[in-house]
């Protein structure tokens, strides 16, 4: 599956045309509490990712989370 992630382009065998983007999420091993998704200029909620679609082309933006800060 062709994808363009962050602005990069990405051929993604491993994932099927039926893929998912809960299935992504699995393939790069990002934790699903610290990641928001854009899919095409649209913003996928968490609930949804187990439904929501991936077709080849699709451009995603993936933000991951970090803690940190003073104490």
């Amino acid at each position: 599956m062709q994808l363009v992630i962050n602005g990069q382009p990405k051929e993604i065998v491993e994932l099927s045309s039926a893929a998912k983007i809960a299935d992504l999420i699995s393939y790069l091993g990002l934790k699903n509490d610290r990641v928001a998704i854009e899919q095409n200029g649209e913003i996928v909620s968490r609930s949804s990712w187990a439904e929501a679609s991936l077709q080849s082309g699709d451009k995603l933006e993936i933000v991951h989370f970090v803690g940190g800060g003073l104490s």
